[in-house]
Parts: structure tokens; C-alpha cells; sequence
């Protein structure tokens, strides 16, 4: 039986191209990992899973890592990144070959387990019999779009939203690169507020749609697609009192100004799909524009960022 503990990234459409490793399970989550970050989320996903479920949970398991391709991968370039994870022998064994996308939601989904980050509980419809009656639940079918609540930046995004709610309720509340929309659903849940939620993928907005009727909120979260800031709807929702954004940090950097500029006078903002050295240039990046570091989090090799916004809203176009 596959036991699968994690998974990133969006089954593309005809998902027909793999690439298989046989490894321990430190390195199969790295290279799950390194794909990630590398490759674009919207035709390239990862998965890292036990190859057999083993009840004593031992570390000296053996585990598979798997990367999911929409089009033929350059086969050089991924040994690279193996390479630099797991070293040249390793980058050698990787396999290559075509998959039907039936195998991937199977091997992918099916063995998914809840997560628990803070009071939220995220799981599958295979999961639902674990929630408890404090848990804010969110059921989540990866199948169509990044997000699944496994993945360290998620987890940290979780985290801080619960750590928002503690002391405020924001009333306006913006999440930039919905995915799934697990973040925008956690935030409706939590605070039963509306939740503009945005993505430049068509896909990842109809699954957070759908998302967020199976989770019955769809009063209260609006998935949008747009690139950037630039929609209508982003601005006439505006200015956002907690906005977050779980994106990579050249994008993180590049929205800075952006962001500063739908952010209301103390306004929260969570950040997160950083690895550690990111941290000071995005710290940087919104330094310039009066927003903060107030707190931050590591889980996973992943690092999170809770920033506040001083002084008075920026205006302009």
C-alpha cells in the first residue's frame, strides 16, 4: 500500500511525463521540494511518498519521489537538480517515462493524511471521520490545483492565521495565488468574512471555487483570476486589512509595492513559499514601503512571514 505524505503542485492537464526516484525519505521531500520551486506550479507537481506503509514509521523506509510533467522535461536539467539534493548517483538512477494521469491522482491523493496546523484540520473526503468538534475543518481535493495543506509554506500560512485571529478580525481580507483556495477558505472559516481570492490560473480558480462551495463558504470567498494587482475587483475590494500571499520570492519581491499599496494603515500580511536565504531580501523588498517583519516561521526547510504595515497607506496608481 502507497502511503503518501506529500504533494505539491498541479496535475497538469494529459499529466503524461514522470520522473521516478527510489530513496530515503530526507531526500525524496527535498527533491520533492527543489521541482517545486523550480519549475512553474501550473504544468509541473511533486510528489514524495512511502513506497510501503510501515507502522513503526521507520526513517530507514523506503520512499519514492515523483515528478509529474505536462510536456516532455529536459531530462539533463532535472538530473541537475536531483544532483544538487541528492548527489550524482542519485541524479543517475532517476527514471523517466510517460504515466497516465489516472496513476498519478491515485498514487498522489488516495493516501493523503490530515494536517493539523493551529485549529485548522485539513483533509481529504476520505478524512473527514478525524475532525474533531473544536477542529476548523477544511476539506480539500487536490486534484486540480496547488494546495493540499501538506506542504511546509501552507502549513506556516495556517499557523499565522491563527495566530492573526487571537488578536483581530480583519474585515477585508485579499489572498494572492489562491491555488486550491485552502488559505482564503481558512480565513472565511475563521473570521466569516468575504475573501478575495486571486490566481492567474483558470484552473486553480475554478477549483477554489468548488472548494469553497464543498466547504460552504462560497458567500464568503470570491475567486478571481487575474495577473498581478491590476483587476478591478482587487482594487474596489480594497484597502485589505490582512492580505497573504504564498507565492515564491522573486514574485514576493517584484509585489511589494503592490502589495503596500492595497494594504490598509496596519494591515497585516502574511508571507510565505520562501526557503531561508529569501528571507532578507523580501524583508528588504517591503521595508521600503513600510511594512515590517513582526514574526516568522520555519517548518519543512520552508519559512513563513508575518509583517504588519506602519504609517499611512500608500496611494497611487
Amino acid at each position: 500500500m502507497v502511503a503518501a505524505a506529500m504533494l505539491e503542485g498541479l496535475p497538469p492537464n494529459g499529466a503524461a511525463h514522470v520522473m521516478r526516484l527510489s530513496c530515503d525519505e530526507w531526500t525524496a521531500r527535498r527533491i520533492a521540494d527543489i521541482i517545486f520551486e523550480t519549475f512553474d506550479p501550473a504544468t509541473t507537481a511533486a510528489a514524495a511518498f512511502e513506497k510501503t506503509a510501515h507502522a513503526s514509521g521507520s526513517n530507514n523506509s523506503p520512499w519514492i519521489v515523483e515528478a509529474y510533467f505536462g510536456t516532455p522535461p529536459d531530462e539533463a536539467n532535472v538530473r541537475a537538480l536531483v544532483s544538487i539534493v541528492a548527489g550524482a548517483a542519485a541524479a543517475r538512477a532517476a527514471t523517466f517515462g510517460r504515466v497516465d494521469e489516472r496513476d498519478w491522482v491515485a498514487a498522489s491523493l488516495e493516501g493523503l493524511k490530515p494536517v493539523r496546523a493551529g485549529r485548522f484540520l485539513v483533509h481529504g473526503a476520505h478524512g473527514r471521520d478525524l475532525v474533531k468538534a473544536n477542529d476548523i475543518a477544511i476539506e480539500i481535493e487536490a486534484a486540480l490545483a496547488f494546495g493540499t495543506g501538506h506542504h511546509g509554506s501552507t502549513r506556516g500560512c495556517l499557523h499565522m492565521l491563527d495566530l492573526v485571529a487571537r488578536k483581530r478580525r480583519p474585515r477585508a481580507i485579499l489572498d494572492l495565488g489562491a491555488g486550491s483556495g485552502v488559505l482564503a477558505i481558512a480565513a472565511a472559516k475563521l473570521f466569516k468574512r468575504k475573501v478575495c481570492a486571486v490566481d492567474i490560473d483558470g484552473l486553480c480558480v475554478k477549483a477554489a471555487f468548488a472548494n469553497a462551495k464543498r466547504n460552504r463558504v462560497a458567500n464568503f470567498v470570491r475567486p478571481v483570476r487575474a495577473e498581478g494587482v491590476a483587476h478591478p475587483v482587487l482594487r474596489a475590494g480594497g484597502p485589505y486589512d490582512l492580505i497573504l500571499a504564498n507565492i515564491l520570492a522573486r514574485p514576493l519581491r517584484d509585489l511589494a509595492p503592490h502589495i503596500a499599496r492595497l494594504a490598509a494603515p496596519r494591515a497585516e500580511i502574511i508571507l510565505s513559499g520562501l526557503i531561508a536565504r529569501d528571507v532578507p531580501g523580501v524583508v528588504a523588498a517591503y521595508w521600503r514601503h513600510a511594512i515590517a517583519l513582526a514574526r516568522r516561521m520555519d517548518i519543512d526547510g520552508w519559512t513563513t512571514l508575518l509583517m504588519r504595515r506602519h504609517g499611512r497607506r500608500i496611494m497611487g496608481p
